[in-house]
């Protein structure tokens, strides 16, 4: 990496899932490259301080004090993050405020890699079916896109970053290009033959598809198979998953083309009022307080979905009064999330000589099955939904309970427990209008900026299709034979499913859309927004893969257009 100057081919903000994949394609396409991460350094391998601890090497077995839960209290209503192991890659919460009209549950992490290093690498393409239906169903835009588009893209990406999983020709979930899937164990196969066997509308249940490399003979440079140790949040020292750190971001830097600078908070854009193109961001040393500028031909905006949302809002200018792309007041509206925290329990009788070897880092999938016309039943409700999920066997705490001693407690707790299994159901959240982010106009954060203004909500078709979700999973579980099913739905919002995206939605007309098919600004062409702020609707399967096959499909455009002269 070269010592930072002031003159670039191309500036990408943020490390993550996308700022990775948007330096690795510019730089190896011979674009000198500026990455910007306002948080810390995180090296690969050295900076995974826990990756090989466990719970009982850490403080008050690897649970918060009262203390730590304050600095984390708003990413703490997730319920399973932040922990004492990975705390370290999530926000201090009372030093990164926002504000909220209405409770939006913002989870983040800053640092290099950004939430590649915490995110639950599930990876599933989109169809027709998700890009077409804002058309079909009459609201929001239309995408300006479809599966043919992006299809390429996603082998590209799928190959790159080696996704385990089985092919299961469903139409309204394509198959990709797989490694070997991980395996099912004995009451998820139970489960699998009752899903498939009890219902007329085409379901299925298949191990989740996960970017784990499981096949030894296809191992990108750097990286090595998945471990099954499944400490993923920690850091992978092995580079069994994929994130920028162990993949996208080394090869890069590899190139000799990218230079990257940390602890640099990008506030906003700089735009030349006569040619209407930006040509470079302004940055805030976190460290220093300096403010520096950097200029660029290419401008790659991949900060997460509502930070690019708030650093378009802050670039203002006579052009942009109220923020790049703003014009037409689309900027910050149609958030969306995926709704979750809901789903059920049970017990599974029998197999108590089965176990199974290793920590399986994944779980089961049920596709959507719902509202897809042939036999799916059509619902009170649009779009749909799926499940994850998982089962095992108990620990020793019955043995606990029981109070045993002596021979006895030794030799009880030396025995795995019953079969439970659970599931939970992610559900596709509408693009409302009215469901927004805004700039305070009052609140400031440690540098002075803006703070973001969440004002957004699930609506009645969640709520219906929340409903739904327990009704299926129930009918499920009892077709299989389980016992002691139990529902659970907790308090919940938007957020919490850390799927935000919208904010810069994709589409045909700059008067109803920010960007365009090729994640330019409609504005502004030679800046590019590739993560979840584009997004014109959300599916119900894991967004992330789509984010990194629309970042490549971008940066191929914008190297072309640059050396087209396009934005000279």
């Amino acid at each position: 990496m070269s010592k930072p100057s002031g003159e670039y081919d191309a500036i990408v903000v943020g490390t993550g899932i996308t700022g990775g994949w948007a330096a690795k394609e510019l730089c190896e396409k011979g674009l000198k490259t500026l990455v910007l991460e306002r948080g810390k350094m995180v090296k690969h391998i050295e900076d995974y301080p826990t990756a090989n601890l466990d719970d009982w090497d850490l403080p008050y077995g690897n649970q918060m004090d009262r203390k730590r839960q304050r600095q984390y209290h708003k990413q703490l209503r997730v319920g399973w993050a932040p922990r004492p192991d990975v705390a370290h890659f999530f926000v201090n919460d009372l030093e990164h405020p926002y504000q909220e009209t209405k409770r939006f549950d913002w989870i983040r992490g800053y640092q290099v890699g950004g939430r590649s290093l915490t995110w639950g690498r599930q990876s599933y393409r989109w169809s027709d079916v998700d890009f077409e239906a804002n058309k079909k169903d009459g609201i929001a835009v239309d995408w300006p896109v479809r599966y043919k588009d992006i299809a390429p893209w996603y082998d590209k990406v799928e190959s790159y970053i080696g996704v385990s999983g089985e092919a299961l020709g469903l139409p309204h979930l394509p198959d990709g290009k797989f490694q070997p899937p991980m395996g099912l164990n004995c009451p998820e196969e139970d489960l699998k033959k009752a899903v498939s066997g009890s219902f007329s509308d085409g379901r299925v249940l298949t191990v989740g598809r996960a970017a784990h490399i499981t096949d030894p003979n296809a191992v990108p440079e750097g990286r090595n198979p998945c471990q099954f140790r499944d400490r993923c949040w920690r850091g992978c020292p092995f580079g069994g998953y994929f994130s920028s750190n162990s993949s996208t971001l080394p090869a890069a830097e590899r190139t000799g083309n990218m230079t990257l600078m940390p602890l640099a908070i990008v506030h906003e854009v700089i735009v030349d009022e006569a040619t209407g193109r930006a040509t470079g961001v302004k940055v805030i040393d976190t460290e220093t307080h300096e403010q520096l500028t950097f200029n660029a031909k290419v401008i790659f905006l991949c900060a997460s979905a509502m930070a690019t949302v708030g650093i378009l809002m802050k670039s203002r200018s006579s052009r942009f009064p109220d923020g790049i792309g703003n014009n037409h007041d689309q900027l910050g509206r149609n958030i969306m999330d995926h709704h979750y925290q809901l789903g059920a329990r049970a017990s599974v009788e029998g197999h108590l000589d089965k176990y199974y070897k290793g920590r399986r880092p994944n779980g089961f999938y049920i596709p959507r099955f719902v509202n897809l016309g042939r036999d799916s039943e059509k619902k009170d409700y649009l779009r749909g939904f799926g499940y994850q999920g998982s089962a095992s066997r108990g620990d020793w705490t019955e043995s606990v309970a029981e109070m045993g001693y002596g021979a006895g407690l030794k030799d009880s707790i030396m025995k795995p427990g019953k079969w439970t299994i659970g599931a939970t159901g992610f559900g596709e959240m509408l693009p409302y209008h009215d469901n927004r982010v805004r700039l305070s106009e009052t609140e400031k954060d440690q540098w002075g900026l803006p703070q973001l203004d969440f004002d957004v909500e699930f609506k009645e078709n969640e709520y219906r299709m929340r409903e739904d979700i327990l009704r299926q999973i129930v009918a499920m579980f009892e077709a299989a034979g389980f016992k002691d099913i139990e529902t659970y739905e907790r308090e919940t919002g938007p957020g919490l499913g850390i799927h935000e995206m919208g904010g810069a939605r994709m589409g045909h007309d700059p008067k109803t859309s920010v960007v365009n098919r090729h994640n330019q600004v409609h504005d502004v062409p030679n800046i590019y927004v590739t993560d979840g702020a584009f997004m014109t609707s959300a599916s119900c399967v894991n967004p992330s893969l789509t984010y990194m096959a629309f970042t490549a499909r971008a940066a191929h455009h914008a190297a072309e257009q640059f050396k087209a002269g396009a934005f000279s």
